[in-house]
Order: C-alpha cells, then structure tokens, then sequence
C-alpha cells in the first residue's frame, strides 16, 4: 500500500513538474493566433470544405475516411448510402456536379434496396433541376416514382420539372397522383393551382393562334384573287412572301434583305406593293415598303430625290426631272421606259411586267448620260404610252 501511494506521490510529482515546465515553454507543436484557424482546417471535423484531391500525405484523416466511404469489401447498400450522404454533403455546398457523380455512383453500386435508390434517383433529380437540366430531373424524378410510386419528393420534383418544361397538362397528371396520395400536400396543392391556371392560358392563345392562322390564310386568299385581277403575274402567281424578295436578282443587282414588307390590300380593296428601286449605275437599291398601286411614280421620286439628293449621288444628277424609269420583259428580251405620271397598277397592267418574289422592279437611269447609253446599249427599248 505504502509502496503504490508513493507511485502515485510519483505521477503526481510528474504532472506537476510537466505543468511548471509547460508554462515556462512553449509547447511545439501549439496553435498561434495567426495560424490556429488554418491549422483547425486541416481536421476533418472543422473543415469548411473538401480539397479537390485529396493528398494522403497532407491530408491522412481524409484519405482514411475516403478509404472508409469507398471500400469495396463492404456490402452494396452500405456504399451507396455513403455516397448518398457523400452526395448530400455536395449538395449542401451547391457543388452540383460533384454531388451527380456521387449519387450516380451510389446508382451503379445496384444495392437491393429500392428505397434507397429512389432516395438516389429523386436527390440527383433535384441536382439537376437546380443546373436547369429539366429533362435530366424529369427522368430521375420518374425512374424514383417508378421504384416507389407513394415517393411524394420524387412527384413534386416530376411537377416542377413539367412546369418549367411548359407541359402543364402531364404537370397536372403528376399533381393529381400525388394529391391521391397526400391530399394535404400545400405544396401539390399550389403547383396544381399554377398548372391549372397556365394550362388554361396556353390553350387560350393556342386557340387565338389557330384562329389568326386561319384568318391570315383566308386574307391571302383574298389578295391573291385581287392580285390576279389587278395584273398578270409570272413565275407561281407572285409569291409574296418576304422571304422570297432576297431571291430576286436583275443585272447582278440583288435586293436587301427586305424582312417583313409584303403586297396587301387595304379596307377600300386598294393594294399597296413592295416596290424595289435599282441604281446600276453605283449599285445602289431603294426599298418602299407600300407603293399604293394608285400612286404615279413622280409622285415617290419627287420625296426621294427633292430636297436632299442621296449621298451617293456625288455629281448631284438624281433630281425627279432628270430621271427615266425602265422595266425588263426577261422572256422577250425587251425593256420598256415608263411615264412617271403613270400609276404602279397601269404598269403591272401591262402584259411585259412581270413581278418576281412578290416585288415589282424598277430601273432609275439619268436621262442622256453615259451609262444610261452605255446601258441600254444593244437591248430592244420601248416607251408605254
């Protein structure tokens, strides 16, 4: 007894002694207030976040833990509800690629329990669904109904997904299942409502949309029966759509992209025309839009070239009284002058004008120059009366 209370007088002796020298020396291996925080970081317990690689000589606690997580010795649903939880720790962190390939791993470990691969398939839904890959999540949020249809998450990430994909009536489909089976779901509940309400306002404009398709369709009808009155078209009955007009070629001259302007006919029948003005000379084109087919041709040149004179018109010439106007008949080899005091519709009248791609073309040429010489040179040239 004596000889162990002297043990103990020893140890106590021992402790003390260490104390006293512990506080005249500092310990080694100690945290400072300059590196007690990146020191904490480096234990498993207080990291803020994992290192992309883990470096088993920098970082053993780690490497033994992964070692622990990825053992393949252990049975197939113990891996995967630890890459379930690794998958989790990822989504936390809303690393959200790491945490797909963590559930899918945890996927391809194909463990016998179909509650935990529902849980896998609905946690890598809603990964996706917040990357935005909708299709992604409305397949995992399927496969995890599929394996456990009562899986209320799974079914509200199913409605969420059909709800960003615009299909609210499969929206609706998954709601009313899962409200079968919870019907207290707030959350169904408000989706339902949503879908409901969007569904309804996309069959409305879809209903709006077939009803001014038939409309427009009806329209054309009527112009191309005017169209047909008023002149003789070539090619397919003068095709008037916009995309058309950039087809149209004369000389090596092609149209601008002219988008959105075509033939129509307005409240009194009157029609009003695209019309494509051509300067070979500098290779330059003028764009009206709606040339109402009774307006003369003055009555445009004297708003283009009155006041100011283009900028390409350097030897300033383009003045209305000193242009002549001139139209191509391609099948006879003809090219006719027009009165600029004549209508458009008398000139689409005439049986040599044809209108290609919608939009009647035109010539401007100053009159006696040398172009226009050189120009007419050699082509078979008539005025209209």
């Amino acid at each position: 007894m004596g000889e162990a209370m002297a043990q103990a007088d020893d140890s106590d002796d021992g402790m003390d002694e260490f104390m006293e020298k512990f506080k005249t020396q500092k310990y080694k291996n100690a945290f400072t207030e300059s590196n007690w925080e990146e020191e904490f970081d480096k234990v498993p317990m207080f990291m803020k976040s994992a290192p992309e690689q883990i470096d088993p000589v920098k970082h053993p606690e780690l490497a033994c833990i992964q070692s622990i997580i990825h053992d393949d010795d252990r049975p197939p649903e113990e891996q995967a509800k630890s890459l379930k939880d690794e998958g989790n720790e990822y989504f936390k962190e809303k690393n959200y690629k790491k945490a797909i390939v963590a559930y899918t791993a945890g996927l391809k470990k194909n463990c016998s329990d179909s509650d935990l691969n529902a849980i896998l398939y609905t946690n890598r839904a809603a990964t996706h669904f917040h990357l935005g890959n909708m299709r992604s999540a409305l397949n995992d949020a399927t496969a995890a109904k599929k394996l456990k249809p009562d899986h209320i998450k799974a079914i509200i990430r199913g409605a969420q997904c059909c709800m960003e994909l615009r299909n609210y009536a499969v929206a609706l489909q998954w709601c009313d299942e899962g409200l079968r089976i919870l019907p207290t779901e707030k959350k169904l509940q408000e989706l339902r409502a949503t879908a409901d309400k969007q569904k309804r306002a996309a069959d409305r404009d879809a209903r709006k949309a077939k009803a001014k398709e038939k409309k427009e369709r009806n329209e054309r009808a009527v112009l191309l029966a005017a169209i047909k009155v008023s002149v003789k078209a070539c090619d397919d009955g003068a095709d008037v759509s916009a995309a058309a007009m950039a087809e149209l070629h004369l000389d090596g001259l092609s149209t601008q992209e002219a988008t959105g302007a075509q033939v129509y006919l307005d409240e009194q029948g009157v029609l009003h025309w695209p019309v494509l003005f051509l300067y070979p000379e500098y290779r330059q084109t003028d764009f009206i839009s709606a040339f109402c087919e009774n307006s003369s041709f003055i009555d445009h040149l004297v708003v283009m070239f009155g006041e100011e004179l283009p900028p390409w018109d350097t030897d300033r010439k383009y003045y209305p009284q000193n242009l002549q106007l001139f139209f191509e008949d391609h099948e006879k080899g003809h090219v006719y002058e027009v009165d600029l005091e004549k209508s458009l519709l008398s000139i689409l009248q005439h049986p040599g004008c044809s209108v290609k791609a919608g939009t009647p073309s035109f010539i401007v040429l100053v009159k006696e120059s040398p172009f226009c010489k050189q120009f007419l040179s050699g082509k078979k040239v008539q005025r209209l009366k």
